[in-house]
């Protein structure tokens, strides 16, 4: 069960047999929680494992008469559970992909006596139909994005948090670079409440990229992001799918606690600039957001040409003059 906007994210993946949408609607919601309440009674589920830290998740399952109700006992919602796993100040602690299978794990030994879960080896990896690639392919060619040259998208957004953004000016820089090359194709990609910083950014630019922000779905979306060479994105939900589709992906960390979020794809890399107050957690920076000025156009550039295997000079082939 998801909400409408992350419903794209799993269409198609196999190891799934339905997605319920948990739609609110409405000022107070009420409508859409009725709604579900009556969608999931109807499935006659055995049981609800909630990922979600939320009372409300519990809620909704308790409401819907679920009989086993699994999850952390966190938000105030112990009561709504018929099985509280346990949550240590060490899991707290710890990276969050490990914080979820440790849910796995200690539900297989609750249920099944022992736990066969790999925390060595954890497989970071989301499943892209041909589907989604077929209908990315559209996009790319409407916008007439040549397929003979290396595609770098640029995801500038962070909808919520304008201290995970790294400086406009800076990813304009960054995207002329790529363009001069002359070997590159550079997208810009995002949510259509991101139109204004993508549309700002390239206002800065000498060229013109190809701007995808608000002109695609989810799906469309994570397609294009299966067929990008790299993706270069601030510490937003793009360069988490884009690592898990085990695309080449550099994400560029400031406020955040990148040590403990960071996707653990091998294809996943970062660039983050310390200074004393990071990590922070705030939406806004406070001070002179040091944390993404430490972050240079060199930097990003540089560590993008590592990641793809070019040269980081200009990628264009100079004539040559012949003399005998």
């Amino acid at each position: 069960m998801v909400k409408p906007w992350a419903r794209d994210i799993f269409l198609g993946t196999d190891y799934l047999d339905d997605i319920l949408v948990y739609d609110k609607g409405g000022k107070g919601g009420l409508g859409g929680t009725t709604k579900i309440v009556k969608e999931i009674r109807a499935e006659k589920f055995d049981t609800a494992i909630f990922f979600q830290n939320a009372f409300e998740a519990a809620f909704l399952a308790f409401l819907a008469r679920i009989p086993i109700r699994v999850g952390f006992p966190t938000d105030g919602r112990g009561l709504l559970l018929t099985h509280r796993l346990n949550r240590t100040k060490e899991l707290v602690e710890a990276h969050q992909v490990y914080y979820y299978l440790n849910i796995v794990s200690q539900i297989e030994e609750q249920f099944f006596g022992e736990s066969n879960v790999d925390f060595l080896h954890p497989q970071y990896k989301l499943e892209i139909t041909k589907e989604k690639q077929d209908a990315a392919r559209k996009v790319l060619n409407k916008f007439e994005v040549s397929s003979e040259k290396t595609l770098v998208a640029i995801n500038p957004g962070a909808t919520n948090s304008r201290a995970r953004r790294w400086i406009p000016e800076r990813f304009a820089d960054l995207a002329d670079k790529l363009i001069d090359r002359g070997d590159c194709n550079v997208v810009f990609i995002g949510a259509a409440s991101e139109n204004e910083i993508a549309e700002g950014i390239i206002r800065q630019m000498r060229h013109k990229p190809v701007r995808l922000t608000g002109r695609t779905s989810l799906a469309e979306s994570i397609g294009v992001l299966s067929l990008s060479d790299l993706l270069i994105s601030n510490d937003t939900g793009p360069a988490y799918v884009s690592a898990a589709l085990c695309t080449k992906t550099l994400t560029i960390y400031g406020s955040s606690n990148f040590w403990s979020i960071c996707p653990t794809s091998p294809t996943s890399h970062i660039i983050h600039f310390p200074v004393h107050c990071s990590p922070c957690m705030l939406p806004d920076c406070p001070t002179q957001h040091e944390c993404m000025v430490g972050v240079t156009v060199d930097m990003v550039y540089e560590k993008s040409m590592e990641l793809l295997g070019k040269s980081a000079g200009s990628g264009r082939k100079l004539p040559v003059l012949v003399t005998k």
